[in-house]
């Protein structure tokens, strides 16, 4: 096989690569949260990362932000049924660096809801949309593979700020002006 296209092969198959990685690693950010696994959140986090929640909600180093999984509040949301559902994260990776933006939504337990049976599957009161956001993941690639540089986090409420957020997964198909 010719040298160039065996190094295209090769830089096609990092590029598939570090995608599923950078998949995983998001895709395991709901069952941390759901279930307060801080020691996930510290290792997927650069030592100096952060996230931005807006509001003025925020944490800077991976032990700080892994200790929001351990906080008082966030422990009896897991008691209560909580679920983070993740929508697929849209992807651009730029050599060592990444920008990845998804949905996320946060779910609860309808406990005041009419109970609904469903054949074969029980009886449940449902679920409620608590929040949906969007969020923006900056990713470095590092000796021990792709860390968050920095989160950031913002309610898709009608304002300005969540949809610019999410207009950065879409600026590679902007025209030219």
């Amino acid at each position: 096989m010719p040298e160039t296209t065996l190094s295209a092969l090769e830089a096609r198959l990092r590029m598939v690569e570090d995608r599923l990685e950078i998949y995983n690693l998001i895709a395991g950010h709901p069952p941390s949260a759901d279930t307060g696994a801080d020691y996930y959140t510290r290792a997927i986090y650069m030592e100096d990362g952060a996230v931005d929640f807006g509001g003025g909600k925020a944490a800077s180093g991976n032990e700080a932000v892994a200790a929001i999984g351990r906080t008082a509040e966030h422990q009896a949301a897991i008691a209560g049924g909580l679920v983070h559902f993740a929508g697929l994260p849209h992807i651009n990776i730029d050599g060592d660096r990444a920008v990845v933006v998804s949905y996320l939504q946060i779910l609860t337990p309808h406990p005041t809801a009419e109970p609904v049976a469903v054949p074969g599957h029980g009886t449940s009161r449902g679920y409620r949309a608590h929040r949906v956001g969007a969020n923006r993941w900056e990713l470095e690639r590092t000796a021990l593979g792709w860390k968050i540089r920095r989160r950031t986090v913002r309610s898709l409420d009608g304002s300005e700020p969540a949809r610019e957020l999410l207009r950065t997964a879409l600026k590679a198909y902007e025209p030219a002006h």
